[in-house]
Order: C-alpha cells, then sequence, then structure tokens
C-alpha cells in the first residue's frame, strides 16, 4: 500500500478527531437520556445543516455521492448506534465496538478496491484486535461478576452494523473524490448531512410513542448541549477534517486512528461519569497504543529515505 507520508497536520486532524468522537459518546448518553433515538438523530443533523447551509454552495459532485454518504453516515451509522444505545449498549463498549470499522474498512478496500494490506498494517491490526479484546473482555468478565448482562444481542448487532455503515461510508467518500468534479470538503458534509433529517422525522412520527414525540419541550439544557456538540462538533468538524484525511491518504491507511477513540473514550467516562479503568483495559490500551505505532510508524522507520512518491 503507497500514498504520501502523513505531515504534521495530518497528525494534528487526526488527533482532534479522536478527542472528539472519544468525548462523543458521552454526549450521545446524556442525550439519549432526554431524546428518542430517531429524535437524537434528527435533532443532531438539524444542527449540522443549520445554519451553514444558508452561506455554503453545493457541492459540485454527482448527488448519488452526496445522497449515498447521507444515507450511510447519516441513517446507516448513528441511526444504528443510537438503536443499539437505547437497547442495551452500554457506551463505554459502544466507544470500543464502533473500531471494528477499521477491519470492515480493510475487508472492503481490498474486496471493492483492491488495497491490500502491507505488513505495519496487518501487524497493527492483529494488535489492535487484542487490545480490543482485552477491554472488551473486561467489560464481560465485570458484567458477569456482577451477574448483570453487559448488553443485549439487539446492542451488540446494532453497533457493529453501525460500525460496518462507517467503514461504507468511508469508501463512499473515496468514490466522491475520485470523480472529475472538483471536490470541496465543506460543501459536501453540511449537504450531506441534510439527508438523514426527512428519514429521521418520519421515523420519529411513525415509531415514536406520542408522550415521546411531545418530549422536546421537556429537554434541559444539557440535552441541547449535547445536541450542538454532536451535531456542530462531532459532525461537521470531526468529520470535516475525518474526510479531509481521506481525501489525502488510502482509507485504511487513515481508520485505524480511529483506534484511540476507546482510549479517549475510557477515560471521559472516568473524569465525567465517574468509572473505574482496571488493569486489563490499560493492556488494552497499550496494545491501542503499539498498534497505531505499527500502523503509521512501520513505513517510515522502514524506509526513512524514500520520498512520498514511492
Amino acid at each position: 500500500m503507497s500514498g504520501p507520508r502523513f505531515r504534521a497536520m495530518d497528525f494534528a486532524a487526526a488527533l482532534g478527531v479522536v478527542l472528539i468522537w472519544g468525548s462523543n459518546f458521552v454526549a450521545m448518553k446524556v442525550g439519549l437520556r432526554a431524546l428518542t433515538p430517531f429524535q437524537l438523530g434528527l435533532a443532531r443533523y438539524v444542527f449540522a445543516v443549520f445554519p451553514l447551509i444558508l452561506v455554503v454552495p453545493r457541492p459540485q459532485v454527482r448527488w448519488v455521492w452526496v445522497v449515498g454518504y447521507g444515507l450511510l453516515q447519516g441513517v446507516g451509522q448513528f441511526g444504528l448506534l443510537f438503536m443499539g444505545l437505547h437497547l442495551g449498549m452500554t457506551a463505554a463498549l459502544a466507544s470500543v465496538l464502533m473500531q471494528t470499522q477499521v477491519f470492515f474498512t480493510a475487508f472492503f478496500c481490498f474486496i471493492l478496491l483492491g488495497e491490500k494490506p502491507d505488513r505495519p498494517l496487518i501487524i497493527g491490526l492483529v494488535l489492535a484486535g487484542l487490545g480490543l479484546a482485552c477491554i472488551a473482555a473486561e467489560q464481560v468478565v465485570h458484567s458477569w461478576r456482577a451477574q448483570v448482562s453487559i448488553t443485549t444481542w439487539w446492542g451488540l448487532v446494532l453497533t457493529l452494523g453501525a460500525a460496518a455503515m462507517w467503514a461504507a461510508s468511508n469508501l463512499m467518500v473515496r468514490q466522491a473524490r475520485g470523480t472529475n468534479a472538483p471536490f470541496k470538503l465543506v460543501p459536501f458534509m453540511v449537504w450531506s448531512s441534510l439527508v438523514p433529517i426527512l428519514p429521521f422525522l418520519g421515523m420519529t412520527v411513525l415509531f415514536d410513542p406520542a408522550p415521546a414525540r411531545r418530549a422536546w419541550l421537556q429537554v434541559p439544557w444539557n440535552g441541547w448541549l449535547a445536541v450542538a456538540y454532536l451535531g456542530w462538533v462531532s459532525t461537521i468538524v470531526a468529520y470535516a477534517l475525518w474526510t479531509g484525511l481521506l481525501m489525502r491518504h488510502p482509507a485504511n491507511r487513515v481508520a485505524p486512528f480511529s483506534l484511540g477513540v476507546p482510549i479517549i473514550g475510557l477515560a471521559a467516562g472516568v473524569f465525567t461519569l465517574h468509572e473505574s479503568m482496571s488493569s486489563w483495559q490499560w493492556v488494552g490500551i497499550g496494545l491501542v497504543a503499539a498498534a497505531l505505532t505499527a500502523v503509521v510508524l512501520g513505513g517510515s522507520l522502514r524506509n526513512p529515505r524514500r520520498s512520498p512518491s514511492h
């Protein structure tokens, strides 16, 4: 797998995404205390679209890519994730399982785009898999000792489905920017965020009970703050940074950076939700850090004098 090396601005963008998405799950948990999953999805994208859509021009790429990305990333990824959290998935375990998008992305890239993983990526994926297994195993063992189920089957399936949708949206961006039309990042992000609004509105009208549909009037200030964070910071800012990385580098080189999200997610749980960190979680964090080192620095350490074109 070849491609330009990561520059300082790329590392800064990746770190920003990790920090935003790591704290993202706390905001989701706060938002779901006041809103249903469909309402939270609707509110998230209304905030993501307005007022930017009034000043941002329409993207010049084909609408199939805009609509496709909006459906995969908006309705698919976050619709399934919010439902999974609502149906028993914990925020801590979700922050871990969502990172299986790395494996889905590598698989989709290999099957659909013919991007073969190199040795550093393979080593990184193995280390990351071990790290995620340690973090998830700690959650399962804790729930077994407490005789409480950590999640439900629906929560697990929906969260893994959300990770697969995330991976598919990564490839959608690659296809969009590979066309002859000029690809501008902000218009693409803003206008694709318009797509999930109508589906989420339809789902909340059809499936939410009447008392829940009146919950808009009772949302506390921290609920609206969580929605604003999800809409403006997590959706527009973070996905703009993430999509920018995908524009400059292969998808299976960018995707492993999201493995840092569980680290921030666990830390956010410690400081905001007063969760404790176990020894197994620290082992998992160390393995994830080693995986990132292998993926990001592996190629440079093997070929330190090569130019980006090689």
